[in-house]
């Protein structure tokens, strides 16, 4: 989750890293550094809060050197301060780390035993004197660090640069992803390909274990038996380019607008418009034989997974099973010889998931990833993977990723009907042109952008706002009351419409308006039951349905934001987007910093 910059150059790096810092802000942070070897010493800087406080301290004390690892923290161990700022360092050594060592208090305790004075609360420390301990043996850094990793238990993606060897840079790995770059006169490292597109497009994944040695012509990569092995290097087409804000003020609201374009090339990929059939990729079992699924995510992939429960109870008819991923491996599970288990993560090295998805595969259960990094840890160990095709996302609360999982879910579940031919040809054929259609919808709403901004007025002065949904709108609820509460800070919960009555009813006074996402479709009559009940005790309701929902209950509304009408198969896709843009309309008009939200990070690599 936090962000991890390192350069074996010819040429000054702090500048550089700093700039690959940049690129890494995205995934959530609340202090940095930047540490460099120059005349075999160690300089170093840190700051707490934004890398612009970085960015100011190294302008006033520039470091020298021309080799140089770089970190954003998000906070674990420790608070977000400069004392617990990265890069860690000793005389002889320097360090950063994403992740958590799970045994470092016995760790710790012994290193205090030796003399070691500790002078952070960051588990980190831990692995920087396990390393300098094992320097003063005189043994090399590859060795230093393999034999000091050889006492962790947990998760860790390291970079290490040393005092006596200065154009050296150490990656390691273990659950944590870490990527190494290829240049001309220098390496790179860095936690993935955004961080590394201002330095080369020429990138190599550390598989689990591996321990890479850099120098400015040439890296080493090791695998956890120490012997010397290769790694694909593919081309990155990630750059500046293709993740900057462009004409947009923040990076949430490019992505918003990008929806339309990333859903229809996710459906450009998995639907065949000539003969009306879903093409899936090579799956090692077959599909017809699954007798019941489960999906097991965290955050909003779990309410893409609850959305999509719906396709494959009412289309497949499937039994399905729902969990949240740091759940699942703590029950006792119950598995079937012929049941899928679906994996859901859009960074695909979520930590709760990934170790889910461990478990579950040790069960004997047959594991699909749907992630948006087809070169993730859980793309890799999955039996099979099904790509989202968002691209980069920069904004921590997810909008495209979300969409493009649903797409994706959706001709999945379409696929796995047809396969057990509980839908026909025709219905098969109907489906896939409601889920065409959501692109152009989303660009109609778009379209009517300001509608948002006025509405969103109404809820930036309140405490509290409750969303309901029926049927696969629950999940849109659940959605908009997380988009909601992550940008603006409001408390927001999303609930059932029909348990309103059993516990939240309680709540509704005048000062809780209650967002209704209700489309037109077969449960909107007891929807509008519930909004009745609403109002009866003087709640304000604001209205999200399609011109037939709205002409039904408009009056009643104190706001209402019509959305094109369309089939109530695809409605999850397309009623995502007004809860998005109501979220980040009433963040904009309290200036809260929509793109990275406090306490918040982008890829949680940590349980």
């Amino acid at each position: 989750m936090c962000g991890i910059i390192g350069i074996a150059g010819n040429r000054p790096v702090a500048s550089r890293i700093l700039e690959g810092l940049q690129q890494l802000e995205y995934r959530g942070y609340d202090s940095s550094g930047i540490a460099t070897i120059h005349a075999k010493k160690i300089g170093r800087l840190r700051a707490s809060g934004k890398l612009k406080n970085l960015a100011n301290t190294q302008t006033k004390t520039p470091l020298q050197g021309n080799t140089g690892i770089g970190h954003t923290r998000w906070a674990t161990h420790g608070a977000p301060t400069e004392t617990n700022a990265h890069p860690h360092a000793t005389e002889r050594v320097a360090m950063v780390h994403n992740g958590i060592i799970e045994n470092f208090a016995p760790l710790k305790k012994e290193l205090q035993q030796k003399g070691i004075t500790f002078f952070s609360q960051t588990d980190t420390e831990v692995i920087l004197h396990l390393i300098d301990q094992e320097l003063q043996t005189g043994k090399l850094p590859k060795d230093a660090v393999f034999t000091a990793l050889k006492k962790l238990e947990g998760a860790f993606a390291i970079g290490v640069i040393f005092a006596d060897h200065p154009t050296t840079v150490i990656a390691a790995r273990k659950g944590s992803p870490l990527a190494v770059g290829y240049g001309e006169g220098e390496m790179y490292m860095g936690s993935d390909a955004i961080g590394l597109s201002p330095y080369t497009s020429k990138i190599a994944y550390l598989e689990d274990g591996d321990l890479a040695v850099l120098t400015p012509s040439n890296i080493t990569i090791y695998d956890k038996q120490e012997k010397e092995v290769t790694r694909s290097v593919k081309i990155s087409a990630v750059s500046s380019a293709t993740i900057g804000k462009g004409e947009f003020q923040h990076y949430m609201l490019k992505e918003i607008h990008e929806q339309p374009t990333v859903i229809g090339e996710t459906m450009s990929v998995f639907c065949d418009f000539t003969t009306g059939e879903i093409k899936l990729p090579p799956l090692p079992f077959d599909l017809r034989l699954i007798d019941s699924i489960t999906f097991v995510a965290c955050g909003t992939s779990y309410y893409s997974a609850l959305a999509a429960s719906y396709w494959f109870e009412s289309i497949a008819h499937l039994p399905v099973h729902l969990d949240i991923a740091s759940e699942y491996r703590y029950r006792h599970m119950v598995v079937s010889p012929n049941s899928l288990a679906i994996f859901i993560s859009q960074s695909g090295e979520t930590a709760d998931t990934l170790a889910a998805m461990r478990a579950s595969k040790k069960a004997g259960q047959h594991c699909i990833a749907v992630v948006n990094v087809p070169e993730s840890t859980m793309a890799n160990e999955a039996d099979a993977v099904i790509p989202t095709y968002a691209g980069p996302e920069i904004s921590v609360a997810t909008t495209k990723g979300f969409t493009t999982q649903l797409a994706t879910l959706a001709c999945l579940a379409i696929a796995m009907a047809s396969m057990r031919k509980t839908i026909s040809a025709e219905e098969r054929s109907r489906l896939i042109h409601s889920l065409a259609e959501v692109p152009s919808r989303i660009v109609e709403i778009l379209h009517h952008e300001e509608r948002f901004a006025s509405v969103a007025a109404l809820l930036v002065n309140v405490q509290d706002v409750l969303f309901m949904g029926r049927g696969s709108s629950h999940a849109i609820a659940l959605e908009g009351a997380l988009k909601l509460k992550e940008l603006s800070y409001i408390h927001a919960e999303g609930y059932p419409a029909g348990e309103f009555k059993h516990g939240p009813l309680a709540l509704i006074d005048e000062n809780v308006p209650v967002v209704v996402i209700a489309p037109s479709d077969h449960l909107f009559d007891k929807t509008a039951s519930n909004v009745q009940e609403v109002i009866a005790r003087g709640g304000k309701i604001i209205l999200i349905s399609d011109a037939k929902g709205i002409a039904a209950l408009g009056n009643a509304a104190s706001a209402s934001i019509e959305i094109p009408a369309i089939d109530s198969f695809a409605a999850p896709l397309l009623y995502a987007l007004p809860v998005q843009l109501l979220a980040y309309y009433v963040a904009l008009q309290k200036d809260t910093d929509i793109d990275q939200p406090r306490n918040l990070a982008k890829s949680v690599t940590v349980e």
